[in-house]
């Protein structure tokens, strides 16, 4: 096994939720907040990517706290109605992972209880440990807080374990920890996020098979 430890990210890594949950759900929020505004799914994955869901809310949009709220209620209600599938074929890896002895571990912008929910309905386990939105922003990744406790939970160094992560934030919370890092590059569709992933990346896997032939090895 190349890695004792695999780091997941959720969103966009395990599960293809921007363009079916995050994506129509900040629309909605947009018609309430800033009627008129338009936002293509380019545009928001592009500011989602840089500088950050909390950037494009709070920078960008410039949502005072009671707009940060509405957006974060309609949210919340579409998430619980609606449940994202896992990218075809991950499930199956981080299965045969597990059976093998692996750690599996979650640091994601989306929160545990539907972390919870996804892994239950379409791996049949729970991950072994989970770091979600609803920690303090400054316990978030990129901090490296994750990382930190993961290793002290299960006595792992940084080169045991292996951050798989779609976005800049997960990248930057490995490089801080001296962690390697993988970049899922399946579910990528704007060039100029792929070349700054490829550029900076320890791994890239354009496909989720890739990923697969390598932590399976």
């Amino acid at each position: 096994m190349k890695y004792k430890c695999l780091v997941l990210d959720h969103d966009d890594t395990a599960v293809k939720s921007t363009p079916d949950i995050h994506y129509p759900s900040f629309v909605k929020a947009l018609k309430s907040l800033r009627p008129g505004m338009e936002l293509s799914l380019n545009d928001f994955v592009n500011y989602c990517f840089s500088p950050g869901f909390v950037g494009l809310c709070r920078d960008i949009l410039k949502f005072d706290d009671k707009e940060q709220e509405i957006q974060y209620k309609i949210w919340k209600a579409y998430v619980s109605e609606n449940a994202p599938d896992f990218y075809p074929g991950f499930p199956e890896i981080i299965k045969e992972y597990k059976k093998s002895g692996g750690i599996i571990c979650v640091v994601s912008h989306s929160e545990s209880s539907q972390i919870i929910r996804d892994y239950t309905l379409h791996c049949g386990f729970e991950p072994d440990l989970i770091f979600g939105w609803e920690l303090d922003e400054d316990k978030r990744k990129p901090n490296p807080y994750a990382i930190a406790e993961i290793k002290k939970a299960y006595d792992l160094s940084s080169k045991e374990m292996l951050v798989v992560d779609d976005s800049k934030p997960g990248l930057v919370m490995a490089r801080s920890c001296g962690v390697d890092f993988a970049a899922a590059g399946w579910s990528h569709v704007l060039p100029q996020i792929e070349n700054y992933m490829r550029s900076n990346s320890d791994y890239y896997f354009s496909s989720v098979d890739e990923f697969k032939n390598f932590i399976l090895e």
